[in-house]
């Protein structure tokens, strides 16, 4: 029989943390996680999930006994040597990541030649040498570092984590390296062993190359508008060139959440301070911020000015399955229409309590027909299945208006003008 695998902690009990935590009792592991938050902890221990990620709250229920939660890191100290860290590391003023809370979790850990820490959080390319310099100057050069990138999308994030498409270890070939690869080895994913430095940098370039596929179809539909192609014709014939591939050449409004705009940023800033302008990438954001205003520059267009118009927003969260309202593109469509005179009202199925803590003057709905209900226009923000199972014979009799802008391309154009309503995509014919 072969032996358990072996104890982790989890420091960070966010997206990453969390799922990861889960992931690991699933394989095994009896896994102590740490926070900061007391009130989070006191929730976890009830079995309560302080995020929404479809199948984790029946992970961490089926694997309840293996898991711990506590707001003491000595609690993971005593049970593991390998201690997973999954802090956030937002952007600071500058654009450089905010370290500080990695640091926090580096100066908590005693010096201990068989204990190591496990990188999750997304760091700039050269953190892991940074730290290992740290330790040594406080006398814990005996402590091991590896570098284990996350690439959990939200909404997906427990099936990535069983079912990855590869697991990246950068490390400098001693026994944590060697730890880590036998936890993720019952996964069977195919796996980089590699350098700190090259694995940090696979996180960053991996997201910034998803973000750059986007922002280049969103142009393409621009330009398609102007010739009168549609852009969904396009990308489907673009996707099966397996150079290519069909996957992130979805047109709408940007991109958002935890991940692209941070990284996007945090990549462009460590080549500038490198020395290195990259210049794609100030495209790329250039070209997401300017995407969210075409949506209103098309509002404006058919409505003739937005004073005094009432806009419905269906969607919310900065994707579906998820109610991370982080760097959503309805932060900036709601602001924009309220700085334009119109009144908001919106629906989200899941977000509503994030989003109340981020949006102020707009009318939240409890359900798609109260949103639409008077509405002048609506907006598909975030394509949530029961937003695109819409009757839009039902909503264009709530509306008072008729023109629907669908920001993700995911509805029915034929449904909706079969509704007597106006239908505008992003590059659609």
């Amino acid at each position: 029989m072969s032996a358990s695998p072996e104890p982790i902690g989890v420091i960070g009990t966010g997206y990453v943390g969390l799922v990861t935590a889960a992931g690991f009792a699933e394989l095994g592991s009896d896994v102590w996680c740490v926070d900061i938050d007391a009130a989070k902890i006191e929730r976890l221990r009830r079995g309560e999930v302080p995020i929404y990620e479809p199948g984790l709250q029946e992970l961490l229920a089926r694997n309840s006994e293996r898991l711990h939660f506590s707001t003491d890191i000595a609690d993971a100290l005593e049970h593991a040597r390998l201690l997973f860290v999954a802090v956030g590391t937002p952007p600071t003023y500058s654009g450089d990541a905010d370290l500080s809370a990695v640091h926090a979790v580096v100066a908590a850990i005693p010096a201990a030649e068989d204990r190591a820490l496990v990188m999750k959080s997304t760091v700039p390319c050269g953190t892991g040498t940074s730290l290992q310099r740290v330790f040594g100057e406080n006398g814990k050069g005996s402590l091991g570092y590896v570098s284990c990138p996350e690439f959990l999308k939200e909404g997906s994030a427990v099936e990535d984590f069983l079912h990855p498409d590869r697991v990246v270890v950068g490390d400098d070939g001693g026994w944590a390296g060697d730890a880590v690869v036998a936890l993720y080895e019952p996964l069977q994913a195919p796996l980089v062993r590699t350098d700190v430095a090259s694995a940090e940098m696979v996180k960053l370039a991996s997201n910034a190359f998803l973000a750059t596929k986007i922002s280049f179809i969103n142009e393409i539909a621009n330009v398609c508008e102007e010739t009168g192609a549609d852009v969904v014709e396009v990308a489907r014939g673009m996707g099966l060139d397996d150079r290519i591939g069909k996957k992130f050449l979805q047109a709408g409004i940007g991109f958002g959440g935890s991940c692209f705009p941070k990284d996007v940023d945090a990549l462009k800033q460590l080549a500038g301070n490198s020395g290195y302008h990259f210049q794609l990438l100030t495209a790329v954001i250039e070209v997401n911020d300017l995407q969210k205003r075409r949506v209103i520059g098309k509002l404006q267009r058919h409505l003739g000015g937005l004073a005094g118009k009432r806009i419905a927003l269906l969607g919310l969260a900065f994707k579906p399955n998820t109610d991370d309202m982080r760097e959503a593109s309805s932060l900036v469509l709601s602001a924009r229409l309220q700085a334009d005179g119109a009144s908001v009202s919106a629906y989200d199925p899941v977000a509503e309590e994030q989003a109340r803590k981020l949006v102020s003057g707009i009318a939240f709905a409890d359900s798609p027909m109260a949103a639409l209900q008077g509405a002048d226009a609506a907006v598909l923000v975030t394509e949530w299945q029961e937003l695109l199972e819409l009757d839009w014979a039902q909503g264009a009799a709530a509306m008072a208006g008729s023109l629907v802008i669908d920001g993700r391309n995911a509805l029915d154009p034929v449904a909706v003008r079969a509704a007597g309503l106006t239908y505008e995509g992003i590059g659609r014919r």
